[in-house]
């Protein structure tokens, strides 16, 4: 029992490890020790088995979420809305992925939503559209079946500055409806 159990454990922590090294915004998750000279051992699985190209610790982060904000896995025949306020950063841009971290967008001209070309609500927060099904103001349009994970990464972004490791606010991911 004893050596399924840490097999299993250090299987997770190799593929996923969102309750071991991520730091979690609801459904968001991002790991910053990526971006440091010398990441934790978890981070450092991470980046390889995924052969991911983190950014530097102070160029920026990458959130992702797999799930709405219900805790539901996001699935490419449904439309979700994110709403609310994105971290401070110079810039930001949106991607709708397959797990492996294939763009799924519909369109070649529209891979991705950046935060220079996003209608704001007086208070500065967001309201973003992503799914196959048109949608007024900012919309993300996504094609293909099958489950998808969405990219919020923030550049130039100070939001561990100072020592600190946590998140004050991301988007919330709410299922609006499926085909």
């Amino acid at each position: 029992m004893a050596v399924a159990l840490g097999f299993g454990l250090s299987w997770y922590a190799l593929t996923d490890g969102r309750l071991i090294a991520a730091v979690r915004a609801g459904p968001w998750a991002a790991w910053p020790d990526i971006g440091l000279e010398t990441p934790n051992p978890y981070s450092r699985a991470y980046l390889a088995r995924n052969g991911l190209m983190q950014l530097g610790y102070a160029e920026g982060i990458q959130f992702v979420a797999i799930a709405d904000s219900a805790g539901a896995p996001l699935a490419r025949n449904c439309t979700y809305r994110l709403e609310g306020s994105v971290p401070g950063a110079s810039f930001w841009t949106l991607v709708a992925t397959d797990p492996e971290g294939v763009n799924i967008a519909a369109s070649p001209d529209g891979p991705a939503l950046h935060s220079e070309r996003m209608a704001r609500r007086p208070d500065g927060s967001v309201l973003i559209t992503v799914g196959p099904d048109l949608a007024p103001g900012n919309w993300l349009e996504i094609e293909g079946e099958g489950p998808f994970q969405i990219a919020l990464t923030l550049y130039d972004a100070a939001i561990f500055g100072g020592g600190s490791s946590t998140v004050g606010e991301m988007p919330a991911i709410t299922q609006d409806h499926c085909r």
